[in-house]
């Protein structure tokens, strides 16, 4: 299944990121999975949270630039080599990651990554015909 993920332009200066994560606690959004990505100026915050449209909206409000887009949640087995199965399953298949990070926790002797393809649906197939278990949003939102 797709996840949605928010992500949050935010100035690369002290405090902001306490203050994305406050807004979105005063607002009852959780996050479930993070990554941050800098440049001198500026990171882009990537979220996974129980509720992407309601994070969107009060964000905004706040003057944050923030885009949603669609990622996938793969299981991968929790060993050495693990995750390259997952990877040549997405090279054989076309489908190039654009990035990916680690999910908080595992799931029974098995990691969760989440993985930013240039093809979703794509990547979701690929997966899917190779018994590879992807994450449904509400596995993921915790609703």
């Amino acid at each position: 299944m797709l996840i949605k993920q928010i992500s949050v332009f935010v100035e690369n200066v002290p405090g902001q990121l306490s203050e994305v994560s406050k807004i979105l606690g005063d607002n009852s959004i959780d996050m479930s999975a993070l990554s941050l990505a800098d440049t001198t100026e500026f990171g882009i915050l990537r979220l996974i949270v129980n509720d992407p449209e309601k994070a969107c909206d009060v964000l905004r409000a706040q003057n944050y630039i923030v885009k949603q887009n669609y990622v996938v949640a793969a299981v991968v087995d929790d060993r050495p080599g693990g995750l390259t199965g997952v990877l040549d399953i997405l090279a054989a298949a076309n489908v190039a990651v654009e990035y990916m990070y680690a999910f908080v926790g595992s799931r029974d002797g098995h990691a969760v990554v989440v993985i930013r393809p240039d093809n979703a649906e794509a990547a979701l197939k690929a997966l899917d015909e190779n018994h590879i278990s992807t994450l449904d949003p509400k596995d993921i939102y915790r609703l």
